[in-house]
């Protein structure tokens, strides 16, 4: 409706000043503390965007500062927007502050910019539009936002068994057209006893392939540290304390997307700078470039959710251990426990030990839903292209809850750098995204 477009248009200024207000909450999750167990700044995000809401006549609810929602007023909603305010941690690389957002060439650049305050803003501008224009609906709509969905959506089990979910939800936290397939995750962690005069500093989630690996070696002769490995494998004897820092550089991507990076601890294993056994036996499971775990007995794929990945994207010493992470993420027609018992396999055999190996069965919701249809009708008429429907590797915020789909927000070849660096929206897709959820509402409400 052009009625749609126009408004959004007209508010273009407020959506951005509202990102920019969102996005200068730097919501990572912190320590918990009592009434917030994901720390205080995602609650403070969830808290200003509620009283948006509220400001816009919308009626609204905190559950505790694990999820809050926002209705326009139907005593029973039949659809839910689902989006997070949560972000993953900033990382290195950005051209400026990451929670500053800025505005170059028409892109708006900030963390949660693409993940997922942006589409968050155009959830809550999709609303308002059609409120404001007085777009009559036979059925409600809730907006629910949530704030620890990049550490375990520990929020959504919460508010699921407090408050009902509507019958129909998607979240524009992937991708168009429709996402109605996703991959099943395992993230497992590992770890082993670690005596050796070198600390190791890589990837800070495990969700996200690493940037860079530090790796800092202090040699003291009068605690028994008389020599040091070079590259080769040879030794030389150490006379006096020594210390060096030696940084490998990668390219940071998510972790269902490995190939868009460069995984600097893979890196690091394949240099063999380290030639000591932990390290020969890490990098003969996880090979640099290698993104499908074939070599851990994995490498799985099938006709529609395509190749598997794993990617080792953790690996810290901490308290005389060495600690690592890894997350895969697995075809649909495979099982959890299938993928758990091989991976599991294959690091005890190498010598460490599992901490915790845990995950989710793969997601499909039917393409032929009429839930389904309807969105792909809306998301034709919006942008003129075909609608169809996508599996991925990557797990949104309807990954456990059936009949839910992934409904934007980036569009077919954009990469809006999610959990990476300079991470944006463009000025034009903010506006589409919230043109195309406002459709979807009269499509499915009206």
């Amino acid at each position: 409706m052009s009625n749609i477009r126009n408004y959004l248009n007209e508010h273009k200024q407020e959506m951005i000043g509202l990102l920019r207000e969102l996005v200068a909450i730097p919501s990572v999750q912190g320590d918990a503390e009592e009434g917030f167990l994901f720390g205080k700044e995602p609650a403070r995000a969830l808290e200003f965007m509620l009283k948006k809401c509220e400001g816009s006549g919308l009626i609204v609810e905190n559950v505790n500062n694990y999820a809050g929602s926002a209705d326009i007023s139907f005593d029973d909603p039949q659809l839910g927007i689902l989006t997070h305010l949560d972000v993953v941690p900033v990382g290195e690389g950005w051209d400026a502050d990451p929670f500053t957002l800025t505005e170059d060439d028409g892109k708006l650049v900030g963390r949660g910019a693409i993940d997922d305050k942006g589409p968050a803003v155009a959830a809550f501008y999709a609303v308002k539009a059609v409120k404001e224009l007085g777009i009559p609906l036979k059925k409600g709509v809730r907006l629910i936002f949530g704030t620890n969905e990049e550490n375990g959506s520990a929020d959504l089990a919460y508010y699921r068994k407090k408050r009902k979910l509507p019958p129909m939800i998607f979240t524009p936290d992937g991708e168009y057209p429709v996402i109605n397939g996703e991959k099943g995750m395992l993230r497992v962690y590992f770890s082993t006893a670690w005596e050796h005069p070198w600390e190791i500093k890589a990837g800070t989630v495990i969700n996200a392939v690493p940037s860079s690996c530090e790796i800092r070696s202090v040699f003291d002769p009068k605690k028994g540290c008389g020599v040091s490995v070079n590259s080769d494998g040879s030794t030389e004897p150490i006379t006096e304390i020594t210390e060096s820092v030696e940084i490998i550089k990668g390219v940071s991507a998510h972790a269902s997307t490995p190939e868009k990076g460069n995984n600097a601890i893979t890196k690091f294993l394949a240099s063999g700078m380290m030639a000591i056994d932990e390290m020969k036996a890490l990098n003969l499971l996880f090979q640099h470039g290698e993104t499908n775990g074939a070599s851990c007995g994995l490498g799985f794929s099938d006709d529609i959710s395509g190749r598997m990945t794993c990617v080792l994207t953790m690996l810290n010493t901490e308290n005389g251990r060495l600690c690592g992470g890894i997350d895969i993420r697995f075809p649909l027609d495979r099982k959890k426990d299938e993928i758990s018992d091989i991976i599991c396999g294959k690091l005890r055999e190498a010598g460490f030990e599992i901490d915790s190996c845990e995950g989710v069965e793969p997601h499909l919701t039917d393409e032929n839903s009429p839930f389904v249809q309807s969105l792909l009708r809306v998301y034709e008429r919006v942008t003129g292209d075909k609608g169809r429907c996508i599996a991925i590797g990557g797990g949104t915020y309807v990954h456990e809850i059936e009949g839910g789909v992934a409904f934007g927000a980036e569009f077919p070849n954009e990469d809006g750098r999610m959990h990476s660096p300079n991470e944006f929206i463009t000025i034009e897709n903010l506006l589409k995204n919230a043109e195309i959820m406002a459709e979807a509402i009269v499509e499915i409400c009206g």
